[in-house]
């Protein structure tokens, strides 16, 4: 996952300064010859290996391979600082469900060869745009549908029990816990689009804490989906970058001038109250208050940001990607996009 040491220093001087001087062009850079090889880690698979033989000795084993991993797992995702290691992997060995859910997980994914192709062609991408960036661990698990992609120290956690797919037999028993506008996105096709962005929210462009009206929020969100555009396979859906049924993108693309004339109205892009602009921002089945019978996408500001990033970058073509990603002045990206989506 590094750079040939001999031309390492030389490279990257040129890398930088080509990828901050070129244009923003249509196609791709060429990341063929940046080396990263991503191999997910399967603690899902060293964990249950460890029933029915000595507690002690596993939970040395795990903590000395998987080390702040295994911790947040014992005491943050699947246990408490009230139980013991040891307690806990009694716990989850003793619990049938826990089983149960190995042995489906291990069907679904008998090895993560694909996922593992895609994350390390994503993360050339990264590498292309930011040399500097450090790659983390990746590392497959299952912790009782609690947790989906948390981030670690160094690490990038993938809850493999949340991706089986919408018709594993486990969902429809948690709807009253887990509501169906969220279930129905754990497939596969979700683990490299949720596991790039989080590493790209928390490790690369944290959201600043500055940015508190609804268009600050807007741009922020819609410059990190700029980002994912660039970063994942080209044959990523737009719906599931997302996370929307494809009605609800279609319906985003009918009534962007109605959504855009919606917070203009309302003067609700320079609003800082959170409680009034969180239901543009947040998940759900739809947004409230705009659309009929319940039809309307969710988190439409983040819909919208994404749309004025775009048109921001289709008019301003001399941008590089960097230099989007460090400006913060959302007003500006907002008046130079000469955004004005038609009313339908």
């Amino acid at each position: 996952m590094k750079y040939l040491q001999a031309i390492r220093q030389s490279y990257l001087f040129f890398l930088c300064a080509v990828v901050f001087f070129s244009c923003k062009s249509g196609k791709k850079p060429d990341v063929s010859q940046i080396k990263v090889d991503i191999k997910i880690e399967r603690f899902d698979k060293d964990l249950y290996a460890g029933k029915g033989k000595d507690l002690a000795y596993t939970d040395s084993l795990l903590y000395r391979k998987y080390g702040a991993f295994y911790e947040d797992f014992i005491f943050k995702m699947v246990g408490n600082d009230s139980f013991t290691r040891l307690e806990v992997l009694k716990g989850l060995y003793d619990d049938r469900a826990y089983t149960d859910l190995n042995h489906e997980v291990d069907s679904v994914f008998p090895n993560l060869t694909k996922v593992e192709a895609e994350l390390s062609e994503t993360f050339k991408y990264v590498k292309y745009y930011y040399p500097k960036a450090q790659i983390p661990r990746f590392i497959g698990f299952l912790s009782g549908f609690s947790y989906q992609t948390p981030i670690g120290d160094d690490y990038v956690g993938i809850g493999l029990d949340m991706f089986l797919g919408q018709d594993s037999k486990f969902y429809g028993a948690l709807v009253h816990s887990i509501p169906l506008y969220l279930s129905r996105r754990f497939t596969p096709e979700y683990i490299v689009p949720r596991a790039s962005e989080y590493y790209v929210r928390e490790n690369l462009f944290k959201e600043r804490d500055e940015d508190r009206s609804l268009l600050s929020k807007m741009i922020y969100n819609g410059k990190i989906l700029y980002f994912m555009d660039q970063i994942l396979p080209e044959n990523t859906p737009d719906s599931v970058k997302i996370g929307y049924t494809n009605q609800q993108l279609e319906w985003c693309k009918s009534f962007e001038g109605d959504i855009w004339g919606y917070y203009l109205e309302n003067n609700l892009l320079f609003e800082t109250d959170y409680p009034k602009i969180q239901v543009y921002l947040s998940e759900g089945p739809f947004t409230p208050g705009l659309g009929e019978n319940r039809l309307s996408a969710p988190k439409l500001g983040v819909w919208t940001g994404w749309q004025i990033v775009r048109k921001y970058m289709e008019e301003n073509p001399k941008v590089t990607l960097q230099q989007l990603m460090e400006e913060r002045d959302a007003q500006k990206i907002l008046t130079q996009s000469k955004y004005k989506p038609k009313l339908k």
